[in-house]
């Protein structure tokens, strides 16, 4: 018979790793416990920056896990500039889910694919090849327009309109391949707003159903969120960001700077926010739209509490 030192000593063992893997499994954040942001103060901080800004300006602020939404000019058009590449992405890995495209189907750079801009595909020697994987990385992170426009091409524009409607988003789309309008589907919108064309609303709920991982399935979804966190232009709602990877993608010609992403504090918050007929059109980090928007970061990720930092064990 075991002496009942012994017992205890068994049942510790038996029953320590048990107890260590159901507290592992508990949710940070129990339904419900998610904590609420002053949100009349946070929409008079928005509205006061995008006021005083030369220029219209249209945002969307939703947590997803508590409802609490914002916008100003959330169901108005406004020209995207590069931020249309979200729904190209979302696009490509819906039909490489479908089996019609591979990730590691070859893509080769032809002297007549290289347009300028952002990216480096335009300094490849000719008939480089990448991959599908490689032009959806390229034109996420740096916004590489020729990978954009060879993605374009293997997908074809209208299947872009096709998925974002299929997604309920009716008023988002793709016009033509990057700096080059004569490949337009539609040349009056073409005309009117550039590469795409999108609202606050709808690009905020494209970032919210990738969060849910619902715009193509949660495998594809949880790829597209990496591609998007390792995004390069942090200079517009995160440049007082601190700490976080935040998937996003931001866009920029003379008139127009915008930026979508998801915060990932101790809730979810998607934002959009869009530009247009901005007074200062200067590429320099000090652009006034770049401030404006980089203090609209700052407030919404102060807002909501972030999530606690894990302790180490010593």
């Amino acid at each position: 018979m075991k002496s009942p030192s012994v017992r205890a000593l068994t049942f510790l063992i038996l029953i320590v790793p048990v107890f260590a893997r159901a507290q592992a499994a508990k949710p940070a954040m129990p339904p419900g416990a998610f904590q609420r942001a002053d949100t009349a103060s946070l929409h008079r901080t928005l509205d006061s920056l995008a006021a005083a800004h030369h220029g219209i300006v249209g945002y969307t602020v939703h947590n997803l896990d508590t409802g609490e939404r914002l916008e100003r000019r959330g169901d108005e058009t406004f020209p995207t500039a590069s931020l249309i590449k979200v729904p190209v992405l979302v696009t490509v890995y819906d039909l490489v889910e479908k089996g019609t495209l591979g990730l590691d189907d070859p893509l080769t750079v032809l002297r007549i694919d290289r347009v300028g801009g952002a990216g480096l595909l335009q300094f490849m020697h000719d008939n480089a090849t990448i991959t599908v994987h490689d032009a959806a990385w390229l034109m996420t992170t740096i916004s590489d327009n020729t990978a954009t426009n060879l993605l374009l091409d293997r997908i074809i524009i209208r299947r872009v309109w096709d998925k974002m409607e299929a997604l309920g988003l009716m008023h988002t789309k793709v016009h033509s391949k990057s700096f080059l309008r004569s490949a337009s589907v539609a040349m009056d919108s073409s005309v009117k707003y550039g590469l795409g064309v999108t609202t606050p609303n709808e690009m905020a709920r494209l970032f919210a159903l990738l969060a849910d991982g619902k715009a193509v399935s949660p495998r594809a979804d949880s790829a597209m969120l990496d591609i998007l966190a390792h995004n390069e232009d942090a200079g517009k709602l995160q440049r007082y960001v601190d700490g976080l990877d935040v998937p996003h993608k931001t866009g920029d010609t003379d008139q127009v700077r915008t930026e979508c992403g998801l915060f990932p504090l101790q809730s979810r918050i998607t934002y959009c926010v869009l530009t247009k007929e901005n007074r200062d059109q200067r590429y320099m980090i000090d652009n006034e739209a770049h401030v404006m928007m980089a203090h609209m970061g700052e407030a919404l990720v102060r807002a909501w509490p972030r999530r606690p930092v894990p302790r180490t064990a010593p």
